[in-house]
């Protein structure tokens, strides 16, 4: 089942979503293997700090995330990723790495590359590491509302 605090949002917002059990997996190419979606298809969060504040940074499984064009898109004069430590204690009832991008869910800014918003749906993991969520890109969009830039680099 979907971390309890994402799964409650969905449903309250009556948003049709799939949640699907994989073989455990720690990164995203590994995640989205086992689930059998393509990389591309796949949604990773990266943790990031811009100017000192905890952000999202939402990208494609198979690139990373450019902390100049992010840096750019907020706004910020400084971007650099984030170590677990810093950021683990934010998102008690999720395996640390399997946070879901909703940065609104736990206050802070998120940011999605443009690619993401290509497709249909968007899949990403679910507050653990052997189950994810797939749902309609557009109810994702609005939900969250993150701030779309080209944000990722090969």
């Amino acid at each position: 089942m979907p971390a309890r605090k994402l799964k409650e949002f969905l449903d309250e917002h009556n948003v049709k979503y799939v949640s699907i059990t994989h073989s455990r997996a720690y990164t995203a190419q590994e995640v989205a293997a086992a689930a059998h979606i393509r990389g591309k298809e796949f949604a990773k969060t990266v943790m990031v700090k811009l100017d000192g504040k905890m952000a999202m940074a939402v990208l494609p499984a198979t690139r990373k995330v450019d902390l100049e064009a992010l840096k750019q898109a907020a706004g910020a004069h400084k971007a650099e990723l984030a170590t677990e430590q810093e950021f683990q204690y934010l998102f008690p009832e999720c395996e640390t790495g399997a946070m879901p991008p909703f940065g609104n869910l736990y206050g802070m800014e998120t940011y999605v590359d443009t690619s993401l918003t290509e497709d249909e749906e968007i899949a990403f993991n679910a507050g653990s590491h052997i189950e994810l969520v797939r749902m309609a890109y557009r109810d994702y969009e609005r939900l969250v509302q993150p701030k779309v830039a080209p944000i990722a680099q090969v």
